[in-house]
Order: structure tokens, then sequence, then C-alpha cells
């Protein structure tokens, strides 16, 4: 059984119903695999949860603590009483971090009940096999299956993406630590090193392509007022849904992503997916995932973002990807990890 868990539009439950439907897909083209029949079932709650695994010999879900319950422990709590009605495999997102503040301790404790509870555990990247290493010590070591993308190349994209402004877009919530302040400190930045140059360049702007994250209004007011001081201007869209999403990351721009504490990332993906080579804040994260799909991203520092922004402005063709590269591992690849992965490292 591949649960499902949470709404439409949460990141998480996205690729966990992406991830299903593949294996689902690639479970039919083998007819005689092992581990065929696996059923997908969406849930939005525990009781929800505990009757769809009810007659299934075991479970696997994707997990990140605020899908699960309204606080950390309740989320342990639901995924401890999951595993005590079926065997349960998970995979694991938004690791904690010592960047997680004051909540850190406790998401600590709540990822410890999840890993001791789970008959098996995924990660998405060596990055986050590190993390676990490293804030959950004593745990057993997860197996690593990274991110798939939707699609195995780049499509084409559009040849003209210049601009008179310079427009600096960023997917996903607007929440502190997200690049927002350093995109409209450097866009400015950017802006006043063309003008010195004699280039006609117009002003820059910040373009969020999502909502803000609730909680957060206070942090927007003051991004907008970062924004006045530096005679930027900062563009929120709200929530978009996944045709506009799509069609605003192929608008012409430059492409962030400059989340400052990240344990794995969709939103690279996104980026990639559109055909967009996106400059991707420097971690070892993003590091590793340069490596796993070369020249698809351009990592940089945070003292060099105003640079790289001048170049793009310059040459716009720079933020777009050939048509022909490969974006693998896809999600059939991925897919066929996890059958593999269920049938060896976490049999029945």
């Amino acid at each position: 059984m591949q649960l499902v868990w949470g709404p439409a539009g949460h990141g998480v439950t996205d690729y966990g119903a992406d991830v299903a439907r593949a294996v689902t897909r690639v479970v039919a083209q083998e007819p005689q695999d092992r581990v065929s029949g696996i059923r997908i079932a969406r849930v939005a709650n525990l009781d929800e949860a505990l009757g769809a695994a009810a007659d299934a010999t075991r479970v696997h879900l994707h997990v990140t603590d605020r899908l699960l319950g309204s606080s950390l422990e309740e989320a342990a709590d639901a995924l401890e009483r999951l595993a005590a009605a079926s065997r349960v495999t998970v995979t694991l997102h938004d690791l904690p971090q010592e960047s997680d503040g004051t909540g850190y301790p406790r998401r600590v404790a709540a990822y410890a009940r999840f890993v001791a509870a789970a008959a098996g555990v995924v990660v998405n990247s060596e990055h986050e096999r590190r993390l676990v290493a490293e804030h959950l010590p004593g745990s057993p070591e997860p197996h690593v299956i990274p991110l798939g993308a939707r699609v195995a190349a780049a499509p084409p994209y559009p040849a003209d993406l210049g601009t008179t402004d310079l427009v600096v877009l960023l997917a996903g919530y607007v929440y502190p630590g997200k690049g927002h302040a350093l995109a409209l400190d450097a866009a400015s930045d950017a802006v006043r090193a063309l003008r010195a140059d004699g280039h006609p360049v117009g002003r820059p702007v910040v373009r969020a392509l999502g909502g803000v994250s609730p909680g957060h209004e206070a942090d927007l007011a003051l991004l907008q007022r970062r924004a006045d001081e530096r005679g930027a201007r900062l563009e929120v869209t709200g929530f978009l849904a996944d045709a506009d999403f799509a069609a605003a990351m192929r608008m012409p721009g430059v492409p962030v992503a400059a989340h400052e504490h990240v344990s794995a990332s969709r939103s690279m993906l996104d980026w990639v997916e559109a055909g967009r080579r996106p400059l991707v804040i420097a971690s070892r994260y993003s590091r590793e995932m340069a490596e796993l799909r070369p020249d698809t991203t351009d990592v940089f520092e945070p003292e060099d973002l105003a640079d790289r922004l001048v170049e793009r402005w310059l040459a716009p063709e720079r933020t777009r990807l050939d048509g022909a590269r490969s974006l693998r591992p896809s999600l059939d690849d991925v897919a066929g990890d996890y059958l593999a992965w269920w049938r060896t490292e976490a049999p029945r």
C-alpha cells in the first residue's frame, strides 16, 4: 500500500503521489514483479490512514512532521500508531538541522521516533543521509533514492528571454530564509552596476511565484519595506494552480533558488523541468544535485549573486536549458529504485 497523506498542493504530498503513480506504472510493465499489486490510498488524517492500512501487509508513505499532526509530538504518535497496525516504511523529508532554531530539539526527538517506528527509511540525497548521521545519532543508515524528475529531458524553451527590468524569479512559499531578502539586495546592486556601465536597465524586480507561508505575513511586510528602501519592486503572485505555476516559471527573468537551509528541494527540479537553468545557492545539497544532473544548475556563493544577475541580464539565454538535456533520474527511474529496495533491503 502506497499511502499519500495530506492535501494536494503540499510539496511532500504531491511528490509522494508522483512516486506512487510511477511505481504503479512501472509495476504494470512488469507483470511478474514480486512487489506487484501495489495500491494507492489518499488520506487526510490518522483515522483514514489506519482504515486504509487495515488490510495491508505493508505501507509506505512520505513523511514530514507538519503533515502527520498539529504538533511534532502528535505527528510522531500518529506514525507509531500506524506502524503498530501495519509494517511501515517511510521516505523522510525536511530533516532536522540547527537552523530549525528553538524547535530543533523537539524536531530531533520527533524524527528519532519516526525512524524507530519504521521498518525501513529512505532519504532523497547523500546530504540527507549525512543529516541523519549528524542529527539523529544511533539511527540505522537510511537508503538514498534521489528525487525523480517528472520528465526525462528538458523541454524546448522560447528563444526570447530578455527583459528591460532586471527580474529575479523565486518559486514557492515566502518565508524567512527562502532567499527573497538576498535577491532584493543582489538585484538592486546588479541594476546599479549595469547603469554605471551605461546599460539601459529598468528597475530591480523580485517576483515570488507563490503565496506567503501562513504565519509569515509580518515577514512579507519587512521584505516590502526592504524593497522600498532599495528602490526595488517586490511582487508576490499568491498561490498558483499547477498550469499557472508552470507558465510563470517560463516567463522572462532570472530563476534563483536561494533557500538557505535546504534539506532536499523539489523547487530545483521544478525549474529544470520547465526548461530553466536556475542560479542555486551553494550548499552541500546543491553541489550534490549539480553532480547528479550536470549542467542543469549554476551554483553561486551569496556574495556573488549580484554579479551573476548582471551576467544573465546581459545574456538571458544562459537561463534556459538545451532541449535535449537529460534530467534523469526520472520518476520511473526512482520507482524502479523503490521496487528494488522493497524486494531486498526492506522485504515483506
